[in-house]
This record gives structure tokens, C-alpha cells and sequence, in this order.
């Protein structure tokens, strides 16, 4: 087999790195907007694969919630698929969509196969890298809202992205954050310990069949 990649494709994956995949393609009505999301599944992807329950519950609660995304700047930390962050820029918000680089080819795939026919109707979502706690400098401090769904769930990434997060919070940004509450991950601890050594954490959603608890935090200004 000849591995091809396309120079065109700002993230040009090489074929034979799918060679042994299937992807699956699903379709979501989500705050009025139909996204059709790509999930690509055994290219070593892992969590980035699939839409979690959290992320549609995060894009639930927004809408429920009211929550102005038009107009905002937005960043999404380890944005899989990247519905939450494509959903928010359908809405109008100015997006940028991160993750690990081998997650970014689905990710920028999904983003152009969700562009309304008419065109973003803000600037086009931005697809980056971004490793927490490495080069989260690279990236500036003045966003309106971080969005997390579903990955809190490796113990020894939170101090990690407690310092990223602290450096995109910096100017007054709102992080949201939709997890299913493992306790064998230490999910609840970050919440409860990690979190608040840097942040005021509020529980502003609980799921109890899911498991699935939403919070909001800031910066804290007594520190």
C-alpha cells in the first residue's frame, strides 16, 4: 500500500495511518444548529475519538442556560471532535479549537464539514496544538470563555492544566467544564482540590443518571 498525504491539508495525515480505522459520522440538533460530527476510531486516537456524553451535555446547558456566545472569544481545551467549540462557532463566537496534534486532523475535518452554507458567521474556527502546562504561553489571556468537556480524567495532567488555565484566565475569563465524575480517575479531586487552590469553583449542573456534573470557575483575586 502507498501512503499519500494531501500538501494542501494544513494537518496532512498520512493514510496509513487510518489503514486500520472506520470512522462514523453522526449528526446532532444542538441549539437550533445541525452539526454532523466525524468520529474516527482505532488510529490511536483514544479519548479524542468519540463525542462524550459531557460534551453534549456542556452544549445542552449553554443553550438552557442562555449562555452569550455570540460576539465571544472562545478556547477549548482538548476539543476531540470538536462539537462543543464547532457548536459555539456556528453561534458567532471568534473559536479556537485545541487538542494533541494527532488529534487535529479529525478536528479540522469536522470544522470544515460543519461551515454553514452561508459562511462562519464570525471568523473561521482556528485548529491548534496545544499541550497543557508546555506551551500554553504561546496562546494569549484575553478570551471571553474556556470551554472543557470530559477531560478531566489522567491525575497527573491536573497541575498541568491548572497552569494553563491559569494563564488563559488571567484577564477575567469564565472556564466551563462538563465531566462524568469518575472517581477512579480522581475526577471529583480536581474539582475539589486541584481547581480551588487557583479558582472559584461553582457546581452550577448535576446529572445524576449520567454522572455528569457542569461547573463554572474564575480566577480567584485573593491570592
Amino acid at each position: 500500500m502507498t501512503c499519500a498525504a494531501d500538501e494542501d491539508d494544513p494537518f496532512p495525515a498520512d493514510d496509513c495511518l487510518f489503514a486500520e480505522t472506520f470512522s462514523q459520522e453522526n449528526q446532532y440538533i444542538l441549539a437550533g444548529e445541525q452539526l454532523k460530527i466525524r468520529q474516527v476510531f482505532g488510529a490511536n486516537l483514544g479519548v479524542a475519538a468519540p463525542v462524550w456524553e459531557a460534551a453534549l451535555h456542556l452544549c445542552r446547558y449553554l443553550e438552557e442556560q442562555s449562555v452569550e456566545l455570540g460576539g465571544k472569544r472562545i478556547i477549548e481545551l482538548g476539543a476531540g471532535t470538536g462539537v462543543v467549540g464547532i457548536l459555539a462557532a456556528r453561534l458567532g463566537a471568534a473559536v479556537t479549537l485545541t487538542d494533541l496534534p494527532l488529534a487535529l486532523p479529525q478536528l479540522q475535518a469536522n470544522v470544515s464539514a460543519n461551515m454553514p452554507p452561508s459562511g462562519w458567521p464570525s471568523l473561521p474556527p482556528t485548529v491548534l496544538p496545544l499541550s497543557w502546562g508546555e506551551d500554553h504561553m504561546n496562546f494569549p489571556s484575553d478570551w471571553d470563555l474556556v470551554l472543557c468537556a470530559d477531560i478531566i480524567y489522567l491525575p497527573e495532567t491536573y497541575p498541568l492544566l491548572v497552569e494553563t488555565l491559569t494563564h488563559l484566565c488571567k484577564n477575567g475569563a469564565v472556564a466551563y467544564f462538563s465531566s462524568k465524575m469518575r472517581k477512579e480517575h480522581g475526577t471529583p479531586g480536581f474539582y475539589d482540590e486541584c481547581l480551588p487552590s487557583r479558582f472559584k469553583v461553582e457546581l452550577v449542573h448535576r446529572d445524576d443518571k449520567q454522572n455528569i456534573n457542569i461547573y463554572r470557575a474564575s480566577l480567584r483575586t485573593d491570592q
